[in-house]
């Protein structure tokens, strides 16, 4: 009878859950693809969809009449919009903005967040008339500033029909100093509601005097934060000194991000020994005593960023004073030819190890810091979980063994470049602690260390005072461990420990090192011309199953290089996830045209590196800067890159920083699975008018309406 008046439970469908959990489900979807999928579901998925995304790049031809094309979606809740890599990349004429302002208000009337290339002021007139509630704008253009412009005519439009406006970036906007502090100037109401400034002008050569930041923080006295390339060499007329970072500071108190970057060409020797007297031929305008003045003077400081081309002496005092007075607030340093950084002298910690809130801090061309150095700042910034190492040159492996060690349970992102006497596989051997934890690494790749070098290594491993500075009863965060305990289990000196061996530290059994690196999710590289990848398996970096991401830089002159085999592109296929790479040649130098007998011209280059990348069958996404000759300023796509990319059977994105001809280009409409192919001449300067046979505007548009023409798998 029980069983007769039991009731049967009904099911619950997914759409009887009540419509504000539906939303936040929807709401915590990220990846676009997933995102995308779920509005095919159904329509009331689709609706779903629309109402919680919140970002969206567009792309497409803006000829397409009416752009968007009808019938186009409405995003009612979408608030970032990215309008950057509209096709033609960086070619929309000025007629066509009128176009499309009208249409996108419509379909995006919440935009608070926009990215817009803006060759000329007329896309900001016609799109910031219908968008006057924009909070944070981001300004993109790498051609050159148009002739006869006015000055500041380029952001005026924005000021004018913005009232709002609260962040703006132009780190990747080319134009000059002055249309900056004449916009702001001039609309004096509206740099007051400014709380961000990021001036990283694309390819700043000179950077801002004194007289235009003094201008720009008097006139954005709510400024939290401020980016700015700086003419800090005294040899130039009104250069930024302690004076002029103190009256910024004194205008804006309520800085919480400052970073300033020097645009003069570091030409300093930064090789180590007491033959280089340069620090006192070139001191810097900037002096310890300026900076104790300038932390003092913005008490809300927790992201700082000075990068100097001339070295300031002795900063151990100034950054001793940020620690003590901030030690909870800064989170972030970058410091550029600091000396005196941190001395790590014995037990007592010095310099930036007395910063013990530090969660990211980056070192570079300091030319003092030594492998004592890293041990104070593992003991004393114990929070650190991004670490920066470039152009340090005392710093040997048995440093970075120290500082890996010290922070074996935080750090996630290490780099270290141009140190010269750290090798990739000391490297990778010195990281073995951390091998369970890095999600990101960068090296370069030197694979071999010269002879004079090693002499010098030893040489410094002998030496107790600089490398073994530890006290025989302190034990501070497993470094200082008494003599008697550390023989049992000496990682720093002679006894090389096999993978998976246990070790005590404090009283704890420990795994230091693992077999694989099963976090790494990101690899990146930095290589000369010429150099062979293959090695990179056989240091250690062979097995990363989790590695969805890299990056490779190739920088050097191919000119006098002889002919290679190939670069081992198809090495990476043991990388089961490797989905997403980046692969820029943009700083190898070489011939275009017609190189000189016995020399390689570009075209053989590039099959030298794309050898072998059809064999990826796991990679999505590549973005690819092809060589450039400075001469001609040509950077394209060759014959031979096309046909090696055409054999990535899986790409599904395709980005090339360059241009390329159209018949090139065509051999990509043979890949089934791509969907997404874009030219972006994004360096500066990028070409005004290319040659007949290459991509023109409507040679773009006959190539994206044949690939959009296809059919695809998936």
């Amino acid at each position: 009878m029980a069983l007769q008046n039991a009731q049967i439970p009904v099911p619950i469908h997914f759409h009887d859950l009540p419509e504000a959990l539906l939303l936040q489900i929807f709401a915590s979807i990220e990846p676009t693809r997933a995102r995308n999928s779920a509005s095919l579901v159904c329509r009331r998925w689709r609706d779903l969809e629309r109402r919680t995304r919140s970002s969206l790049s567009l792309r497409g031809n803006p000829f397409t009449t009416p752009y968007p094309p009808f019938p186009f979606p409405r995003f009612p809740s979408l608030s970032s919009l990215d309008l950057s890599n509209l096709s033609p990349w960086g070619r929309v004429p000025s007629h066509t903005p009128l176009l499309v302002g009208p249409t996108l208000p419509i379909c995006f009337p919440a935009v608070t967040d926009l990215t817009l290339y803006s060759r000329d002021p007329t896309a900001l007139i016609s799109l910031t008339h219908h968008w006057p509630s924009l909070k944070r704008v981001k300004l993109v253009r790498w051609h050159n500033r148009p002739s006869g412009a006015d000055v500041g005519s380029d952001l005026s439009p924005l000021f004018e029909n913005c009232a709002e406006i609260e962040e703006l970036d132009l780190s990747e906007f080319y134009c000059w100093t002055e249309d900056v502090t004449e916009a702001v100037s001039r609309h004096a109401l509206v740099a007051r509601n400014l709380t961000g400034l990021d001036l990283m002008l694309a390819n700043a050569t000179d950077g801002f005097r004194a007289s235009e930041l003094i201008s720009i923080s008097e006139a954005c006295p709510n400024l939290r934060r401020l980016s700015a390339p700086c003419a800090f060499n005294p040899r130039y007329i009104d250069f930024i000194n302690d004076a002029t970072l103190l009256r910024i500071a004194t205008n804006c108190p309520h800085l919480t991000t400052f970073h300033l970057v020097d645009t003069t060409p570091i030409t300093l020797n930064n090789n180590p020994g007491p033959a280089n007297n340069l620090q006192e031929n070139n001191p810097s305008t900037i002096t310890p005593t300026g900076l104790e003045s300038l932390f003092s003077s913005l008490p809300f400081l927790t992201d700082f960023s000075l990068d100097l081309s001339h070295p300031i002496l002795e900063v151990g005092p100034a950054l001793e004073s940020l620690g003590q007075r901030r030690a909870c607030l800064i989170k972030n340093l970058k410091l550029g030819n600091f000396q005196g950084v941190c001395k790590g002298k014995w037990l007592h910690l010095d310099g930036v190890s007395v910063c013990g809130g530090l969660e990211s801090l980056c070192l570079k061309n300091c030319g003092d810091v030594s492998d004592g150095s890293l041990a104070a700042i593992a003991r004393g910034c114990t929070r650190l979980s991004k670490f920066e190492l470039i152009g340090c040159d005392l710093v040997t492996e048995l440093g970075i063994q120290k500082l890996a060690l010290g922070l074996r349970r935080t750090l996630k992102e290490f780099c270290v470049s141009r140190c010269g006497l750290v090798s990739a596989p000391a490297l990778v051997k010195a990281l073995k602690p951390l091998r369970g934890r890095l999600e990101r690494l960068h090296l370069d790749g030197v694979w071999t260390q010269p002879e004079a070098r090693k002499v010098n290594v030893l040489e410094r491993q002998s030496d107790v005072g600089e490398h073994d500075m530890l006290d025989e009863n302190n034990d501070l965060n497993g470094l200082c461990e008494p003599r008697s305990k550390r023989s049992r289990h000496r990682y720093e000196e002679d006894v090389e420990l096999s993978f998976g061996d246990t070790t005590t530290v404090n009283g704890e059994c420990s795994q230091w090192h693992y077999q694989s690196w099963d976090n790494l999710r990101e690899l990146s590289l930095w290589l000369p011309a010429g150099e062979f990848l293959s090695p990179l398996l056989e240091i250690g970096l062979d097995d990363c199953p989790n590695m969805s991401s890299i990056i490779i830089k190739v920088e050097g002159n191919c000119r006098a290089k002889p002919d290679p085999h190939t670069f081992g592109m198809n090495f990476l296929s043991i990388f089961p996830n490797l989905s997403k790479m980046k692969l820029d040649l943009g700083e190898a130098i070489g011939y275009a045209f017609t190189a000189p007998f016995g020399q390689m011209d570009l075209s053989l280059w590039e099959r030298f590196y794309l050898h072998g990348i059809g064999e990826l069958l796991s990679l999505q996404e590549l973005d690819y800067w092809p060589p450039q000759d400075r001469e001609v300023n040509q950077r394209t796509l060759s014959l031979p890159a096309a046909g090696l990319i055409q054999g990535c059977y899986n790409l599904r994105k395709l980005f090339i920083h360059g241009t390329a001809h159209e018949h090139f280009m065509r051999f990509f409409l043979q890949m089934m699975h791509l969907r997404d192919v874009q030219l972006r001449e994004d360096y500066y300067p990028a070409p005004e008018d290319d040659m007949s046979t290459e991509m023109r505007d409507e040679s773009c548009r006959r190539f994206e309406l044949a690939l959009n023409n296809r059919r695809v798998l998936d």
